[in-house]
């Protein structure tokens, strides 16, 4: 087993890396766990959803926006995608099987993949970010300002999410539905539209991690495929039905395949994503819930 030369400089630009990555993670993490916690299923479909705001933001740059110009109106758009998507796809079978829901998800993904192919094409194209790639000094540490944009980006989008959850009526509802829809039903909540609303939330979380992972990756139809793979994996780690536990599975995760990824040398870059898939099934074998995952309580 190679193991790389260690360096506390560079040991902190690792950090940050994974830190960057992780970021990414979870809040395509957080997508996957509020669409669970409302329908008991993955969303398959939560990479190609992101991927293609992604080519709707590159679109709009394109034509002359600037990024941060671009930003809000792919998030509105995001929205809306995901909310058309819950009453139009998902509504239909949404009280029947698990595995319904999961082939509708993956058909979905497949027809999203084919619409960009034809629509934007198959190639790869650079995704000009709104950071620069140009790096700082910070305590001795190099460190990128991309890095540090994109987990701002991230940490303050979590930060907002918190917020409207705890604070707001319409977050209190969405809460309220996914956690107990026939209760929630007599008090007067309008759990289908909540259930869209999560959906139209989902859907601008993962545009924002496809919007902060382009200008790392090369855009392309295929681009949050590997990406979604971590982020369920984050999700399961964190636990399924925790949105806090999605944020930590993420950042943790980012950090672990960073590092391993570095130092282990059998590892590199080829076997992060099975190394990611070994250490949940580790920690699920100490802990089935992940780290913040409730055991379910059932009366019989």
């Amino acid at each position: 087993m190679y193991i790389a030369a260690f360096t506390w400089t560079e040991f902190a630009q690792q950090i940050t890396a994974g830190v960057r990555q992780g970021a990414v993670f979870a809040g395509l993490a957080l997508a996957l766990v509020i669409i669970y916690r409302s329908t008991r299923a993955i969303n398959f479909a939560q990479g190609e959803m992101a991927t293609f705001t992604t080519f709707v933001c590159w679109s709009l740059m394109n034509h002359g926006l600037s990024f941060w110009a671009a930003f809000p109106i792919v998030l509105v758009i995001a929205f809306v995608g995901g909310v058309t998507i819950e009453r139009t796809i998902i509504r239909p079978v949404e009280n029947g099987p698990v595995i319904t829901i999961v082939i509708v998800t993956l058909g979905l993904a497949l027809l999203l993949n084919g619409l960009m192919s034809v629509i934007w094409g198959g190639g790869n194209r650079p995704f000009n970010g709104p950071f620069s790639t140009r790096t700082i000094d910070v305590g001795g540490v190099p460190i990128s300002v991309q890095d540090i944009g994109i987990v701002a980006v991230s940490f303050v989008l979590v930060g907002l999410l918190a917020l409207f959850f705890r604070f707001t009526k319409l977050g209190l509802g969405l809460r309220a539905a996914a956690l107990n829809r026939d209760s929630s039903e007599l008090v007067g909540v309008r759990v289908g539209w909540m259930l869209a609303f999560g959906w139209g939330l989902a859907a601008v979380l993962g545009a924002v991690a496809g919007m902060m992972v382009a200008p790392i990756l090369f855009l392309d139809p295929n681009m949050m495929q590997t990406i979604l793979l971590y982020a369920f994996a984050a999700a399961v780690l964190g636990g399924l039905d925790s949105p806090v536990g999605a944020v930590v599975g993420g950042l943790l995760l980012g950090v672990a395949i960073t590092l391993l990824g570095r130092y282990v040398g059998f590892i590199g870059d080829t076997l992060k994503l099975p190394t990611a898939l070994l250490l949940i099934l580790l920690v699920l074998l100490v802990k089935p819930n992940g780290l913040f995952g409730r055991v379910a309580v059932r009366r019989v």
